[in-house]
């Protein structure tokens, strides 16, 4: 190790004389500047390495007015956050995309915000973008944030404007393909569980299932609504199985909600599949760990973090990425139907 790191903070003049370049040059590099030869490139990267030299973020905000942070806020209470799968999986992808650039992560966890604590911190220049999931009608604080900082949304937003960035899945096309999928094995009695109807994907999903019924000249032998949690799908369950009139199938718009679900028939003694078959949404691990196993759509969870991350990115970098992306969903069929 040289001297001058063993003695305690490397400086950009440091770095500058060890490279024997300019210390805006050195600048230039930490900063991403392409405007940098080959050699001078070559020698700062080497001299920042053999001094093990950290750059002064805050300094570098300073200068920049960038915060190099970005937040990801959740309008959910805890235990729905660290309860359900879908989050980890978004998460995950999120910081995969994140963890190979600058900036760094931010978790805001957000049922309401009383006070305006969370829009106050966000709007104050702590962050420069905002990537926000989960969010439903009455998250009005959300619009506050993003009138200040660029945000992408998981998921349509639910005041969409033109200029809004998001990545949703089909959720219409998923509920769509697994309602077709119960009637294509000679289910006609067919009834869901339905997501959060103050979110787009809980009526995307309840609007695919209808459609596929119409298709068919069918209609919905039961509609509950639920939130996307495992006490959710147990309840509505327990308020169709009190009409006496069970289905023959089901469509659950998530997989929790299909494992509350199935203890409620268990219980009752009925069986999955034999008396009601069902199929999930999420292809989350809950679908491998019921019996039996549940036929599922699977949503691709962390390629929509990384993709959400990756536009946020680009727009902070000056780019101009879609505004809209969609991803695909894909029936994955196991013992419950």
């Amino acid at each position: 190790m040289s001297t001058q790191a063993m003695r305690g903070t490397v400086t950009i003049e440091e770095v500058a004389a060890a490279a024997g370049v300019s210390r805006s040059t050195v600048s230039r590099v930490v900063n991403g500047s392409t405007a940098v030869s080959p050699e001078a490139l070559e020698s700062v990267n080497r001299a920042i390495a053999e001094l093990n030299y950290v750059p002064n973020r805050a300094a570098r905000s300073l200068a920049s007015r960038q915060t190099h942070a970005i937040a990801l806020v959740v309008p959910e209470d805890t235990t729905r956050f660290f309860g359900d799968p879908f989050f980890a999986a978004i998460v995950s992808g999120i910081n995969s995309r994140i963890s190979k650039s600058d900036y760094v992560l931010n978790l805001f966890i957000a049922n309401d915000d009383p006070g305006d604590k969370t829009t106050s911190y966000l709007r104050s220049g702590a962050v420069d973008g905002a990537i926000v999931v989960s969010h439903h009608t009455s998250d009005t604080f959300i619009d506050r944030i993003a009138a200040v900082v660029p945000v992408v949304y998981g998921g349509r937003p639910v005041r969409e404007r033109e200029r809004d960035y998001y990545v949703d899945v089909d959720n219409a096309r998923g509920a769509r393909v697994a309602t077709e999928f119960l009637i294509s094995r000679g289910h006609t009695r067919i009834g869901t569980i339905t997501g959060p109807l103050d979110m787009p994907a809980g009526v995307d999903r309840l609007d695919g299932f209808r459609a596929a019924l119409a298709d068919h000249g069918l209609t919905a032998a039961a509609v509950e609504d639920g939130n996307f949690t495992a006490a959710d799908g147990a309840d509505a369950m327990r308020r169709i199985l009190e009409t006496g009139d069970v289905p023959d199938a089901l469509f659950i718009a998530s997989d929790l909600m299909a494992r509350g679900a199935m203890n409620v028939l268990a219980g009752a003694g009925l069986k999955v599949p034999d008396d009601v078959a069902i199929i999930g949404f999420d292809d989350s691990p809950v679908a491998t760990s019921v019996t039996p196993p549940l036929t599922t759509m699977r949503q691709p969870s962390f390629e929509q973090g990384e993709e959400m991350a990756g536009i946020l990115l680009d727009i902070l970098a000056g780019r101009s990425p879609r505004h809209v992306t969609v991803l695909d969903t894909e029936l994955v069929v196991r013992a419950s139907v």
